[in-house]
């Protein structure tokens, strides 16, 4: 269990004082970051808020503290979540789902006119830069252009993407919790008599454990069955499970915005037959030799790569989708996400997930094993107890 059950706000002082610096080293005058229910990632990692329906944007001035934008129908949510106070009620975050807009009574609302005014300090000329340009839609894209007037705006996306790479000692813990609660969820399932449940079914028994251990959301599962294997990231269904079926099961939980993702291959009420266990042992194979190869300052496409061969030298490499590595964090799979061309090295302090695949087998279907680590100097730090040990014994270590 982590030694911290949620980030202090010094945490995201030190995240805007951040953002500040690179903010500086460009002369960016406002930062603005987008985000909603879905994308949540980035407004999340610098004021904790994550709207549930509607938007939010949290404006980063050069002099003073951060203003949070937000809806009415979220404004106490946004209080009770919220790292920063200055919260403000504007019309441009509302409703994401309709193209009405929503007409609220009782409401003072301000708008990113005025906000901007603020915070620009005087300035008759500034540079905005915006990350969430990739998240957003074109409609409050150009609302937010004809609103912020006499400026240069700039997509900012970047520099959050490179704020948010390395964990600190406070993410390195929520990670450990997220992957606590993961672990808990995915062993109620490997321990449930599933057979004769539908997926559906299923995949409820490791949500309720997963809940039942303090997460604060489901991010997804997939649960698939026998052929229903070949959907590549299939979602439940009420498909009824059957013995000796191949599973493919991932449950990925969130915790205080943390992600963590469990993925191991297995079969229904039945040990694997000789098929089948050759396939698993290919893929745990596999990541078992890039978990064996990464610390600080080994070239991220080295890694691919070994495992890629790994699959071409035993004729799999028809089924090997995509590439096995992913960042982890604040999303499911962030940067890096390297292939086998990535020259950039693996950093100190860089939450990772293997993700080790294969796609399509004549009879077996697909399979993959997730999990996650943080690289440091020594090699990998495990987050995710529960794969790794099944990893290990699988191997007979």
């Amino acid at each position: 269990m982590s030694t911290i059950r949620k980030l202090p706000r010094q945490e995201f002082q030190a995240r805007i004082q951040r953002l500040r610096e690179a903010m500086s080293r460009d002369g960016t005058d406002i930062f603005v970051i987008y985000g909603d229910e879905y994308r949540r990632e980035n407004l999340r990692y610098v004021s904790n808020y994550w709207p549930i329906f509607e938007r939010g944007m949290l404006f980063v001035g050069v002099n003073r503290d951060p203003v949070l934008l937000a809806s009415p129908e979220c404004e106490h949510l946004a209080r009770e979540m919220s790292a920063w106070p200055d919260i403000r009620l504007v019309r441009e975050v509302g409703m994401s789902y309709v193209p009405e807009e929503v007409e609220f009574t009782n409401i003072k609302f301000t708008t990113v006119r005025d906000v901007v005014s603020e915070l620009r300090d005087g300035k008759k000329r500034i540079k905005v830069k915006i990350c969430g340009f990739d998240a957003m839609s074109a409609v409050l894209h150009e609302r937010l252009k004809a609103m912020i007037t006499d400026a240069t705006i700039e997509n900012g996306d970047a520099v959050l993407y490179g704020l948010r790479l390395i964990k600190s000692p406070n993410e390195v813990e929520m990670l450990k919790e997220a992957w606590r609660i993961c672990d808990a969820g995915y062993q109620a399932v490997l321990d449930a008599d599933i057979v004769g449940l539908t997926e559906s079914q299923a995949a409820a028994i490791g949500e309720k454990a997963a809940r039942d251990a303090g997460a604060e959301h489901i991010a997804f599962s997939i649960f698939c069955c026998g052929d229903r294997t070949n959907t590549v990231i299939g979602r439940p269904s009420l498909r009824v499970i059957r013995k000796g079926d191949m599973i493919m099961y991932a449950l990925a939980v969130q915790y205080e915005g943390y992600i963590a993702s469990d993925e191991w291959p297995f079969v229904a009420g039945h040990q694997p037959n000789k098929e089948q266990s050759a396939f698993i042992r290919h893929l745990v194979t596999a990541e078992d030799l890039g978990a064996k190869s990464i610390r600080a300052g080994v070239a991220q496409g080295e890694v691919v790569r070994k495992i890629r061969d790994y699959f071409r030298d035993n004729g799999l490499e028809q089924y090997d989708l995509y590439p096995p590595i992913h960042g982890n964090g604040l999303a499911e799979a962030e940067s890096p996400y390297p292939d086998e061309h990535s020259k950039s090295e693996f950093l100190e302090g860089t939450g990772i997930n293997f993700d080790v695949s294969l796609f399509g087998l004549p009879v077996l279907g697909s399979n993959r094993i997730e999990e996650g680590f943080i690289v440091t100097a020594g090699g990998l730090l495990t987050l995710s107890n529960l794969i790794s040990s099944l990893r290990r014994q699988y191997l007979g270590e």
